[in-house]
């Protein structure tokens, strides 16, 4: 990898407002019916480091395998790619993929790691500038699941790509997929979207994935409590709720939901909310794809799919868009 010289190149770093009230967000939902906690704020800084452990997991297929792909096909990807590329990456996590990227990337010329969690987001955008001296790495702050904020982004760059891993993508409703998809073939015309899809499969192995046998993702789960426990005044007995996380095949999608297991009242913001026994709380979906299913959406949106790679079991694909 060859790095154009920018050692005078300011490091400044965008900012956009502090996307959304946890406290709000957290009231409004557990006073729906059915009760709701958006899966975004699954990642404060103890949440992303749970991700991190549940993604190397056994059962947990989707990392390691979209790792393989990205590794066995990144110099097809480069070149896909492009010199001289703006590199934004959609909730940015763990900096694993986007290292194996970087290894065969021509000059990229900025990389904009974007997340909602900030106090994350920065501890990975100083990792990469430690260890890329000559990349030009600026941290984005905002909620890619409401609006991209096209604002932040230079209109000047020769070529601009997205990279979207981990079948984040099955974190949004079929509507809100086709959503984001739409705004993100806007921010990236001319240049391409690298998005992770998770494929329908074997409901065991979906099932095994969500519910690991060490506990890792219940307690990932559970950490919306703690998190709101600690930041929203909230008084939670998490020895009260238990992780559930099921595969609805008509929908194709696992639901993951804290379900409570006694009736009992608990406080949030200062007003207390009641659960009935065995009343559940959705915290996240998480949609599976056929490969003629996520490219006849992606076409919806204004891409044109021009690649895809799958692991021999078929259990994940990277799907390579163009954005005309």
């Amino acid at each position: 990898m060859t790095f154009a010289d920018r050692a005078t190149a300011p490091r400044e770093r965008e900012r956009i407002r502090d996307t959304g009230d946890f406290g709000d967000a957290l009231l409004d939902g557990l006073r729906a019916a059915p009760k709701t906690i958006p899966c975004k704020y699954f990642y404060d800084t103890a949440g992303s480091k749970l991700f991190e452990k549940i993604s190397v997991l056994p059962e947990y297929y989707l990392t390691r395998t979209e790792l393989s792909l990205l590794s066995r096909h990144a110099d097809e990807i480069a070149s896909l790619f492009g010199p001289d590329a703006e590199i934004v990456e959609f909730g940015a996590g763990a900096s694993d993929k986007i290292r194996i990227l970087l290894a065969r990337l021509v000059r990229p010329h900025v990389y904009m790691p974007m997340d909602i969690s900030a106090a994350y987001i920065k501890t990975i955008a100083g990792e990469l500038e430690a260890d890329y001296p000559d990349l030009l790495v600026n941290p984005i702050v905002a909620d890619f699941s409401l609006t991209l904020p096209s604002t932040v982004f230079s209109h000047d760059v020769r070529r601009r790509v997205g990279f979207f891993p981990g079948s984040t993508i099955g974190n949004f409703t079929r509507d809100g997929a086709k959503q984001f998809l739409d705004g993100a073939a806007r921010l990236l015309r001319g240049g391409g979207l690298l998005i992770g899809v998770d494929l329908v499969k074997d409901p065991a192995i979906l099932h095994a994935a969500y519910n690991d046998a060490a506990g890792v993702t219940a307690a990932f789960n559970k950490n919306l409590l703690m998190r709101a426990n600690r930041e929203a005044g909230a008084n939670f007995d998490l020895a009260r709720f238990a992780h559930y996380a099921p595969y609805n095949p008509v929908e194709q999608r696992i639901e993951m939901y804290l379900m409570s297991t006694t009736a009992q009242r608990a406080s949030v913001c200062g007003r207390w909310i009641a659960f009935a026994d065995g009343e559940a709380v959705n915290t996240e979906y998480s949609y599976k794809y056929t490969l003629d299913g996520f490219q006849a959406l992606a076409k919806s949106a204004g891409f044109i799919p021009r690649a895809v790679w799958c692991d021999a079991d078929r259990l994940f694909s990277v799907h390579w868009l163009e954005a005309a």
